[in-house]
């Protein structure tokens, strides 16, 4: 586990050293591309401004009510599709018809419909979260053993009992499985969507007007960006560890299969 860490840890110095001597030799312009110093402290500066900090906390209340919205209507939905093959059938091709479409090709239609508020990147984030979450669900039910439903119906067990009982427990680590990947899908959402939109609050709209400005002011579009990534590394790194405790027989299991 030090070792993984310590050679992820070279692995950003390394990256950041790269870009701190790009733009400090001139070899790529500063005012494109500022060092990576320049970038980190003004990176730490934002987090005692107050602006910034509505903006953080924006889209941070963005991701999160999308995220939630998804996953209450991915699961029922996925365990409901994962369960009755008739339904399943019935409405593949609407499914498989809506699942392609980016999710920021409709920003302008949903605009319209709802206006541009927490409304849009909550809308937005839902619809691309649900994916992966109800997905993961489906394919989760679908491995789950059959001999111990039967078992479970052998002793009179109907087959809401038997959903809970067997196939959502067994389910549970591709549904966790589906809502952390979900939960970067959500971020990259929360964020483009801001940016595309370029109005009210959000990290998304701190970038998109630090863009626009003469002359940009791109350490604070990369501060911004930063702040984005290091969230998205700190919610994934947390959910996976939270899966490995969680389903550590699920981890096992698969080890023993491999």
């Amino acid at each position: 586990m030090a070792t993984r860490w310590s050679r992820r840890a070279a692995g950003v110095f390394a990256f950041a050293a790269l870009i701190e001597l790009l733009s400090r030799t001139g070899l790529v312009d500063p005012e494109i591309l500022p060092p990576a110093t320049e970038i980190v402290g003004r990176a730490m500066t934002l987090v005692s401004d107050p602006a910034f900090r509505a903006h953080a906390l924006t889209s941070l209340l963005a991701w999160a009510i999308g995220l939630g919205l998804a996953t209450a209507l991915a699961v029922p939905l996925g365990l409901l599709l994962g369960s009755v093959p008739v339904i399943d059938a019935a409405t593949r091709s609407v499914v498989e018809f809506l699942r392609p479409i980016p999710s920021v090709a409709l920003i302008p239609l949903v605009a319209l419909v709802i206006g541009t508020g927490l409304q849009l990147r909550v809308t937005l984030v839902v619809y691309a979260s649900l994916w992966p979450i109800l997905y993961n669900t489906m394919y989760g039910l679908r491995g789950v053993d059959p001999v111990a439903k039967e078992s479970l119906r052998s002793y009179g067990f109907g087959p809401l009992s038997v959903l809970l009982r067997v196939s959502l427990p067994s389910s549970a680590p591709f549904i966790t499985t589906g809502f952390r990947l979900a939960a970067g899908v959500a971020l990259i959402l929360t964020v483009s969507t801001e940016i595309v939109a370029g109005r009210g609050e959000g990290i998304g709209v701190f970038i998109f007007f630090a863009g626009i400005a003469v002359p940009a002011r791109m350490a604070d579009i990369l501060a911004g960006v930063f702040w984005v990534g290091l969230f998205g590394v700190l919610v994934n790194a947390l959910l996976v560890a939270g899966e490995r405790r969680a389903f550590r027989w699920h981890h096992a299991r698969l080890g023993e299969q491999g």
